[in-house]
């Protein structure tokens, strides 16, 4: 982990704490009419590749779940990218709700792999954790000129943006495992009922989430 990760995490985590929006409508895609058995076979009409989940080949899926964890990386007792299912969440969302963005994603990742081996002779998924930051902080700065469409920026800050919804959205749309980006940042969901104690308390709320939905 490099030294800026921590200062990441801590800007998205605060970013998310405060808008208000860890549960917000707009963080939240709507939810798919399709069934996971639809939802897969329509993602399967895309291509005939190996298919991982709803909408990820195996290695698009290995670079995003490594992308998102360069994002939130894991710490002890503080879950990240990983530990809350980020990956999970967008390719449910890739093959539902955001279906409008599959092609943004495939030529996206596909840029993504063609500045890693241009520059490292390696995919992402091989560069250590210093050079995954570096191919980061190029498309995040817009310094990455080999990206055309998406741009090196749209495509850092919709990664960016969907991995704080993976994180942070209820756990109903398959990401914010075990509520574990609640948790973090002490959100309660929606709790039946406030007592009058809880409500005068100056003490953190401590009691265990639950689903908005």
């Amino acid at each position: 982990m490099t030294e800026h990760d921590p200062g990441r995490r801590t800007f998205l985590v605060r970013a998310i704490v405060g808008t208000g929006a860890i549960a917000g409508a707009e963080l939240v895609p709507a939810q798919t009419t399709e069934s996971p058995k639809e939802a897969n076979a329509s993602a399967q009409s895309h291509s005939g590749e190996d298919r991982h989940g709803a909408f990820f080949n195996r290695d698009d899926a290995a670079t995003v779940a490594a992308f998102t964890e360069r994002l939130m990386p894991g710490a002890p007792g503080k879950p990240g990218a990983h530990d809350t299912g980020v990956l999970h969440y967008i390719d449910l969302a890739l093959a539902g709700a955001y279906a409008d963005l599959q092609d943004f994603y495939r030529h996206g990742l596909a840029q993504l792999d063609a500045l890693c081996r241009k520059r490292y002779n390696e995919p992402f998924v091989r560069l250590n954790a210093a050079r995954q930051d570096e191919v980061i902080r190029a498309l995040e700065q817009g310094e990455a000129t080999e990206f055309t469409w998406p741009t090196a920026q749209e495509f850092f800050n919709t990664i960016r943006t969907h991995t704080m919804e993976g994180m942070f959205a209820d756990p109903i749309y398959g990401g914010n495992k075990d509520f574990a980006g609640w948790r973090l940042v002490g959100f309660p969901g929606a709790q039946p009922i406030f007592t009058r104690t809880d409500l005068e308390s100056k003490q953190a709320f401590s009691r265990a989430p639950v689903t908005g939905l």
